[in-house]
């Protein structure tokens, strides 16, 4: 059955005195934000929703069904579906670096909020797994993007949120200048399950961006090898 999600965009603030003393300001012009929200009407207008695309690599697609390449590809494939909430594109390109790169914890709040509303029609998942960074990665940062912005969705879902089945074993090399068939290379064995109970069968990965997809494939295939039945993602933007 769906998931329900009861805010239109973000949870209401617990003491109505602090939303008076606090109001929220938008994130991305500083204007005053909406209530119980940290961006205005007129950015939130122009997030840029992600376009009818196939459903299992979330490239788009006018008719919105499966996309040749997937077409090609085994039905068993590991990643069974891929739901974008934005299209990677202002003001997107400026929240999700401000949030994985300078630690911006209020974007990554207003994302998760928005994601909520994008994904609130989906079916509910057993589990909902951020994409873990390596423990070296995790180190320099100092936090996850991904679980930043999986715990308020698993809040709002009422998901149980599982940080203890995937582990990034090996430390890969930056995505970012590489190929779509280096970064599949460089992902190669990158993921680890590690349960010592039963494992659910159906999950979603959570991720901030969705380019090649090599990252969510090679989480998913550790996760149907291991015998997890149903893998699927979310992703907050996919570039197209």
């Amino acid at each position: 059955m769906p998931i329900t999600v009861n805010q239109p965009c973000a949870p209401k603030v617990d003491d109505a005195s602090l939303g008076w003393l606090l109001p929220p300001r938008c994130v991305v012009c500083g204007a005053r934000g909406m209530p119980g929200c940290d961006l205005c009407a007129d950015c939130l207008a122009m997030l840029p929703p992600a376009r009818p695309a196939c459903p299992r690599c979330a490239c788009p697609r006018a008719d919105g069904a499966l996309c040749p390449e997937c077409r090609r590809i085994a039905p068993d494939f590991p990643l069974a579906r891929v739901r974008a909430a934005f299209a990677y594109a202002f003001p997107l390109d400026l929240l999700l670096p401000r949030l994985k790169f300078h630690g911006d914890f209020a974007a990554g709040r207003v994302l998760a909020q928005c994601m909520a509303v994008h994904f609130a029609a989906a079916p509910a998942p057993q589990a909902l797994l951020p994409v873990p960074l390596h423990p070296a990665r995790l180190r320099q940062r100092g936090y996850d993007q991904a679980l930043e912005l999986a715990r308020p969705l698993a809040r709002a879902f009422g998901l149980s949120l599982r940080t203890d089945l995937l582990q990034r074993r090996r430390a890969t090399a930056a995505q970012t200048r590489l190929d779509a068939a280096a970064r599949h290379r460089n992902l190669q064995d990158a993921f680890a399950v590690r349960a010592r109970a039963p494992l659910p069968a159906h999950v979603v990965l959570l991720d901030d961006v969705m380019t090649t997809g090599a990252t969510l494939h090679a989480a998913a295939a550790a996760l149907r090898a291991a015998g997890v039945a149903r893998v699927e993602a979310w992703v907050c933007a996919r570039v197209a």
